[in-house]
C-alpha cells in the first residue's frame, strides 16, 4: 500500500467495482469527454480486471484512491507497450478541486520512475481540460505535442501530450495511436 499525506493509494480488487463504478457511470466526471463514460457493470469489470492484470504484469498500474477510508476516485500510472507510462486520473466529482489529482499524480510519477525510470512518464489530455493539464504539469511533465485527438467523436477536440522528457518520433505515435 503507498499513500501521500492525505490518500491511500491501494491496488485494485474486484472489490471495489461498485465504488469505481459510482465514479465511471457518473456523467459529472466525464463533461470533457463524455463519450468515455462507462454505463453497464460490465464495462466497469472489465477496465477493473485489466488494471489488476497491469498490477500483476508490471507491479505498478492504476491506484484505487481512498481519502479517510473512502473511495474517491483512481490513477497512477500503466504502462503501455513496454515504451512509456501514461499518467491518468479520474475522480468523484466532490472529490475535485482540492488538489487530490495533484497529490495522486506526483506520487504516480515517483512510483513509475522507481518501477523502471527508462521508461518516459505521458499525460494524454484535451486541451479543453484545464484543470487536467494544470495537474499534469504540477508532477513534472512539459507539453510535448499539440495536434487532433483522433477518433474523438467531438471533431474540434485537440489532444495534448504531456511529458516527463522528450519523446521519440516511435514513442509519441504509439502515445497518439498512430503506427509508427
Amino acid at each position: 500500500m503507498d499513500s501521500t499525506a492525505r490518500l491511500s493509494l491501494d491496488p485494485p480488487t474486484l472489490s471495489d467495482l461498485e465504488d469505481i463504478h459510482r465514479i465511471y457511470s457518473d456523467a459529472r466526471t466525464w463533461t470533457h469527454f463524455p463519450s468515455g463514460r462507462l454505463t453497464s457493470r460490465e464495462q466497469t469489470n472489465a477496465l477493473l480486471t485489466r488494471w489488476m492484470e497491469d498490477w500483476q504484469a508490471n507491479g505498478l498500474g492504476s491506484w484505487i484512491v481512498r481519502e479517510g477510508g473512502r473511495v474517491v476516485g483512481t490513477g497512477g500510472c500503466t504502462r503501455q507497450k513496454d515504451r512509456y507510462w501514461n499518467l491518468g486520473y479520474r475522480f468523484a466529482p466532490e472529490a475535485q478541486g482540492r488538489g487530490l489529482a495533484t497529490e495522486l499524480a506526483g506520487a504516480a510519477v515517483d512510483a513509475a520512475r522507481r518501477n523502471r525510470a527508462a521508461l518516459p512518464v505521458v499525460a494524454k489530455v484535451l486541451e479543453h481540460n484545464a484543470p487536467s493539464v494544470l495537474v499534469a504539469k504540477k508532477a513534472g511533465l512539459s507539453l510535448r505535442y499539440r495536434g487532433p485527438d483522433r477518433g474523438n467523436p467531438d471533431e474540434q477536440a485537440v489532444r495534448l501530450v504531456l511529458a516527463d522528457r522528450d519523446l521519440s518520433d516511435e514513442v509519441l505515435a504509439l502515445v497518439l495511436g498512430r503506427t509508427p
